[in-house]
């Protein structure tokens, strides 16, 4: 007996310690940018910069606003530049229902309009957003200048990566719950996780200390992952759009990631980096560059490639001028 009301007293302290910390570095914080009512529920977005066409970042899974703390600043010197929060993620409220593909490109299709963003604009998507991208373009590509893949997901993925990476997936999916209420009685706050503000994020590191370990966020990576494969079904045959300039930020596949066996990660990055190819097909104007040394988070790894080739992409969009076919797949 008094050992269950230790561990209840240990339990309730440790989540009233991670709540309290959490109410404490929102209120430091403040709210970045804007909220806007979408269909109900508050979505976030953080304008900075002036100038045409208007970039809008789209995160990763698991990611908000702040993972692109690298790129924002650059680019917002030479245009308008958007980053916003998904359903669940930063400073956006869950929503109920599945979020699937069509669902959230409808929600930012709303919180486009809420925000009277300017169209057409330059839609970039990261990881996972490969596949919103697709959607939006095919329900709204009235409403784009251009797209920009950093190292995107291909719809229905899952089922030509390896089968070993993709049971560990499974049981990184099944691990979930655990990690949850791990982070609900504060067991990584106390670890210094929470805290932690990488090289580079600087400028954004109130904001992200005041958006790490919420449980809530969890079930949002749930959501998108379980939702994953109607997501590519609606995918699956979106495009091509035409002429619509797509730019592809690839990783390099001589570099393996270390989360996962050498074995595994080297059949994977062979077939990432023929889909990755196979993206080119999206429109007749696209172009691919395999950014060397860079893992899968690109707008980290090679900073300054990313900002450079955005750069260019906007410049050729604002002049209304063609990638050159001789180089629609380059390194660099």
């Amino acid at each position: 007996m008094a050992i269950a009301l230790l561990v209840l007293l240990i339990c309730g302290f440790g989540f009233a310690y991670n709540a309290l910390s959490i109410r404490h570095y929102r209120q430091l914080a403040g709210v970045p940018g804007k909220l806007y009512d979408v269909g109900g529920y508050a979505m976030h977005l953080y304008c900075t910069g002036e100038g045409s066409p208007t970039i809008v970042l789209s995160a990763g899974l698991g990611d908000d606003f702040t993972g692109w703390a690298r790129v924002q600043p650059a680019l917002s010197r030479e245009t308008r530049v958007c980053s916003y929060d998904r359903a669940g993620f930063g400073w956006s409220e869950s929503r109920p229902g599945v979020q699937d593909a069509d669902a959230i490109s409808s929600q930012l299709h709303e919180l486009m309009n809420a925000a009277a963003i300017q169209r057409p604009f330059i839609l970039v998507g990261h990881s996972i957003s490969g596949i919103y991208l697709r959607s939006y373009a095919a329900h709204y590509l009235d409403d784009l200048a251009g797209l920009i893949f950093i190292d995107g997901a291909t719809p229905l993925q899952d089922d030509r990566l390896p089968k070993a990476l993709v049971k560990i997936e499974v049981e990184q999916r099944r691990q979930m719950p655990r990690q949850k209420l791990l982070t609900m009685l504060g067991w990584h706050r106390l670890q210094g996780i929470c805290a932690d503000v990488p090289p580079g994020f600087e400028a954004y590191s109130a904001w992200i200390k005041a958006d790490n370990c919420i449980s809530s966020q969890v079930d949002a990576v749930e959501n998108e992952l379980d939702a994953e494969r109607a997501s590519g079904e609606e995918t699956i045959h979106a495009g091509p759009f035409g002429s619509l300039p797509i730019l592809i930020l690839s990783r390099d596949p001589t570099v393996l990631s270390s989360n996962w066996p050498a074995n595994v990660a080297k059949d994977n990055s062979i077939i990432w980096n023929q889909m990755q190819e196979e993206a080119k097909r999206l429109s007749s104007q696209s172009k691919r560059i395999i950014a060397k040394g860079s893992d899968h988070y690109i707008h980290n790894d090679r900073t300054d490639l990313v900002n450079q080739e955005i750069g260019s992409f906007l410049v050729m969009v604002r002049n209304h001028q063609t990638f050159q076919v001789d180089q629609s797949t380059i390194e660099e």
